[in-house]
């Protein structure tokens, strides 16, 4: 009898453990990622991260308890009020920046090869961004306040061709140039 006792406390505690970390993971992966706000000192785009393992816990008790853990403009203005947190409430989705992205490349092609950017993948092979002048920039090496004449302005590169737009750039006496000639193949 109280083997039977012992394992229905071990399922239900499992089963407790599971439903718990389940629940922790899914609310840390809400706020574990960077997002864009206008800053309430200045007036102008930053991005904050906010401490996804702390709003995780304490969301487990009711309202979670958001906080940054990050800012653009740290450590200058780290004694800040965070009055920007409000903005992550009203708008959460609407300030990540990988929905900002994802929907800025939605119906884009490569300035180089014309490829349709289909899937964008913004943790390994990133694409990047070509400024008017030419110049290539991955998303990391753009300002925060730049961000909105990026959007309007730049032109997308896929990830193969900043790699190899960056080579050609970095290491040009290793580049050979040979044009297409009519009549020769072209490899599948």
């Amino acid at each position: 009898m109280t083997l039977v006792v012992y394992v229905v406390v071990a399922a239900l505690a499992a089963t407790g453990l599971f439903f718990g970390v389940r629940y922790f993971v899914r609310a840390y992966v809400r706020y574990r990622d960077s997002r864009l706000i206008t800053c309430p000192a200045n007036h102008e785009a930053a991005i904050v991260e906010v401490d996804a393992v702390h709003a995780a816990l304490t969301s487990a008790l009711g309202q979670p308890d958001i906080r940054l853990q990050n800012c653009w403009r740290w450590p200058l203005e780290k004694s800040c009020g965070q009055e920007c947190l409000v903005q992550l409430d009203v708008a959460p989705a609407e300030c990540l920046i990988r929905g900002v992205l994802m929907r800025w490349y939605d119906f884009k092609s490569c300035v180089y090869c014309g490829k349709h950017f289909s899937q964008i993948r913004l943790l390994d092979h990133k694409p990047a961004l070509r400024t008017p002048e030419g110049k290539l920039l991955e998303w990391s090496e753009l300002p925060a306040q730049d961000l909105q004449t990026a959007l309007s302005a730049y032109e997308p590169v896929c990830w193969d061709c900043y790699l190899a737009q960056s080579f050609v750039r970095d290491h040009p006496e290793a580049v050979v140039y040979r044009p297409w000639r009519p009549g020769i193949p072209r490899a599948s």
